[in-house]
């Protein structure tokens, strides 16, 4: 049914989109999409060129009367988040994402559409080949690798871009023009350990945790959403204290700006405990739909007699990570008095990982401010090596600080009214941009963020609403238009 969008409008945007659609292009593996920008350009004899890191820069001259008009650069990132139940079969680095229009939104068929940012680069591309538009020079701006690290917003080098004006491209909800967004962090924790032997004559259960939203760690931390990894280590310290189990495998999250959404445990125990535990199991289950009811509606914790490992982890270490894990701070830690309502500092316990006698812990940290990310980041720390982990923290980035007095946004905020009947809505986002690092590189851009209405990005449950895509294209050329 994916062809099915080619009828959407406007037709030269969900064309783009439904091209990206057809082109693998998980973070880290680019190469054929940043092929498909640049050959597009080519196509259309515009100047298109790569910087080492491989983002992609398409300028477009000046339309008739619009010669002196600030040169715009449009920006949206390349990448997108693979995301996928586990019982789900599809490659991302192979098969294409088969989108499904369900009333007024397009979805993909139990993975992420990649409407986060393939929207927004599609509509640069429209833009592009869109000969009857009013505009000043524009330079399209495709960055790489946004999801894990903005490796290219970071790659970028001074002179790279000549526009004094940025619209980026990556906000998802209409009606908002975004300003200023959070910085953030990586926390890499690590144990490692000899494996020891399955206590005699234990079995093997394992622990499955499913159903639940997940979502985007920094526009969704709010929402108060289940993290798989917090639920399953909250019910593995009950079992390993009560049941004298041992812990032989865990599996839960995946990327780091996830929310996670599904958790995996082996455990070992006692025969005559096996009951015990799997009544143990029902009685999370019950908890935790009781406790979450009117937000995860899909929640299951469920248990199996599985294969018997042949190792566990050593006593002392099981005991570590299982009361590190339930001990640090997850989700939102403190919100914005500028801003009411939205998040300053969070962090997301994005995924834990055990396996060949390493377990492995990654968080992303988020805040508006640097000194309280930095202390969150050394709360995380102190914690992680009393419990005697090694920690790292790496691929910091800057915030966006917010400029309340732009040019730009007052020509949208106008434009805007005019068009809807109403003022937008001026924000700062909990979301990474990567606005702020590109400040770093290009000093004094005008920017301002926006999008049509992307829900659950990250997650297999992503949709964007047909009707505010046509609102956000039309909202953009009407920009280009009055930026003069």
């Amino acid at each position: 049914m994916s062809k099915e969008i080619l009828k959407l409008k406007p037709e030269n945007v969900w064309k783009h989109f439904y091209e990206l659609t057809q082109i693998p292009r998980p973070t880290g593996h680019t190469k054929a999409v940043e092929k498909y920008v640049v050959d597009f350009a080519k196509s259309l004899n515009l100047d298109v060129k790569q910087d080492k890191v491989g983002n992609v820069l398409i300028t477009k001259p000046a339309s008739k009367g619009m010669e002196n008009a600030p040169t715009v650069i449009l920006q949206a990132h390349l990448d997108m988040v693979p995301q996928k139940n586990a019982d789900v079969q599809h490659d991302f680095l192979k098969d294409p994402i088969e989108t499904v229009i369900d009333g007024n939104i397009v979805k993909a068929k139990s993975t992420t559409l990649g409407a986060d940012n393939g929207i927004g680069a599609a509509a640069i591309l429209a833009v592009m080949e869109d000969n009857t538009l009013a505009h000043g020079k524009i330079e399209g701006f495709f960055t790489i690798d946004e999801e894990e690290g903005m490796v290219g917003a970071f790659g970028l080098q001074p002179g790279f871009l000549t526009g004094s004006i940025m619209l980026n491209l990556d906000t998802e909800e209409e009606g908002e023009l975004c300003i200023g967004c959070a910085g953030g962090i990586d926390e890499n924790i690590t144990w490692q350990y000899k494996e020891v032997e399955v206590p005699a004559g234990d079995v093997a259960v394992k622990v499955s945790l499913r159903g639940l939203k997940g979502g985007h760690s920094g526009g969704e931390i709010h929402l108060g959403r289940a993290n798989a990894n917090k639920l399953m280590f909250r019910f593995l310290k009950d079992t390993v204290r009560s049941l004298d189990a041992r812990l032989a495998w865990v599996d839960g999250g995946s990327l780091r700006n996830a929310i996670p959404r599904e958790a995996f445990a082996i455990l070992t125990v006692l025969p005559e405990n096996v009951d015990a535990l799997l009544e143990l199991v029902d009685d999370y289950n019950d908890l935790y739909n009781e406790e979450y009811a009117d937000v995860e509606l899909n929640l299951t914790l469920k248990a199996e007699k599985t294969e018997l490992p042949k190792t566990v982890l050593p006593e002392e270490v099981q005991d570590d990570v299982i009361n590190a894990i339930v001990a640090c701070p997850n989700g939102v830690i403190g919100m914005l008095q500028s801003f009411p309502g939205i998040v300053e500092t969070s962090t997301n316990i994005a995924s834990v990982k055990s396996g060949e006698g390493k377990v492995e812990v990654k968080f992303l940290t988020r805040s508006s401010s640097e000194t309280k990310k930095e202390a969150l980041d050394s709360m995380i720390e102190s914690l992680f090596s009393l419990a005697d982990a090694k920690v790292e923290a790496v691929n910091a980035y800057p915030g966006w600080q917010p400029n309340a007095h732009s040019k730009t946004l007052e020509v949208m905020r106008k434009i805007f009214n005019s068009k809807f009947g109403k003022e937008p809505v001026v924000q700062v986002v909990h979301a990474g941009l990567e606005c702020g690092i590109i400040l770093d590189s290009t000093p004094g851009l005008d920017i301002v963020s926006f999008g049509p209405t992307i829900m659950n990005p990250h997650s297999p449950d992503e949709f964007v609403e047909i009707d505010t895509v046509e609102r956000f294209y039309d909202y953009l050329t009407a920009i280009l238009a009055e930026l003069k």
